[in-house]
């Protein structure tokens, strides 16, 4: 699965909340591959964009990465570097994944309708 984002830090929080935003946006990414049992592709921007006049802007984290099937980091790129980045990717390890540590297999999908109801029409 490939994850193009483009997310980063407003240069005040950086030193403040940096550190847990991009925990944070990891731990997202990882968990899609888990959830999906799937390599996952999580491609990021990097630099500094002002996309306002007078604003500091967004600082772009990059560390683009390559997680396999249960989360585990293949590989990953700098904060401030254009990098290609190229991992293996084991289909048979993903397949074993999928069939022996199926995530979502026991799921209970008939208590899933109330969650499709906004919470104004009950």
């Amino acid at each position: 699965m490939f994850y193009p984002t483009a997310i980063g830090w407003h240069p005040k929080e950086k030193e403040q909340y940096g550190e847990n935003q991009y925990g944070a946006w990891m731990n997202v990414m990882k968990g899609h591959a888990v959830a999906n049992g799937v390599f996952v592709a999580a491609a990021n921007r990097i630099g500094l964009e002002k996309y306002i006049e007078g604003t500091e802007g967004i600082q772009f984290w990059g560390a683009s990465f390559i997680a396999g099937p249960q989360g585990e980091i293949l590989a990953q790129a700098s904060h401030d570097q254009e990098e290609i980045l190229i991992a293996e990717v084991d289909l048979d390890l993903q397949e074993n994944v999928r069939q022996n540590w199926p995530f979502f297999r026991d799921r209970r999908i008939d208590a899933f309708g109330d969650i499709t109801k906004r919470a104004i029409d009950r």
